[in-house]
């Protein structure tokens, strides 16, 4: 099969997403941006969401932040109907209100493989438990594993990694 491909504004293209999730359908998305990297990557990965009907802390949920603004990031706290996320490259927060939570990842494609890694699956699960326990450290592993350091910072004469 030959595919087109379209881009669409993320404040028109998720809302429709929202709208199929909440029809009982699920979606695979294909993920944009950086901030739930390592582990998934911009361009190459893609989520499989549902409908969000109880998110816990630990979720990787496709939240609107702002009017027409969605991330999709891990839930690490939940106060009331008050919601903290971060994405698991980022070293901040965003919040949101439980009804912001519009879908939640069941399991991603990553590095171009058809086989879903569920997020309630060992490897996941145990991925999540590490990586959000390593925060006041993730600065320098995101540093280390970020692919566009300067030159100066790899030392002299080592390839770049653009």
């Amino acid at each position: 099969m030959n595919y087109e491909t379209r881009q669409l504004a993320n404040d028109i293209f998720l809302p429709q997403v929202v709208s199929l999730l909440k029809e009982g359908h699920t979606v695979t998305l294909p993920l944009r941006g950086r901030s739930m990297r390592p582990f998934l990557e911009d361009g190459r990965d893609k989520a499989l969401l549902q409908l969000a009907d109880t998110p816990q802390v630990g979720d990787a949920v496709l939240a609107e932040i702002s009017k027409g603004h969605f991330v999709l990031h891990r839930i690490i706290r939940i106060e009331g109907d008050q919601v903290t996320l971060r994405g698991d490259g980022n070293l901040s927060d965003e919040h949101c209100l439980l009804g912001d939570v519009r879908a939640k990842a069941i399991g991603f494609y990553r590095k171009g493989h058809q086989r879903l890694d569920p997020t309630d699956g060992l490897k996941w699960r145990a991925y999540s438990w590490l990586w959000t326990r390593l925060f006041p450290l993730r600065r320098y592993l995101l540093f280390a594993l970020h692919p566009h350091i300067p030159r100066r910072f790899l030392g002299k004469g080592a390839p770049s990694t653009t």
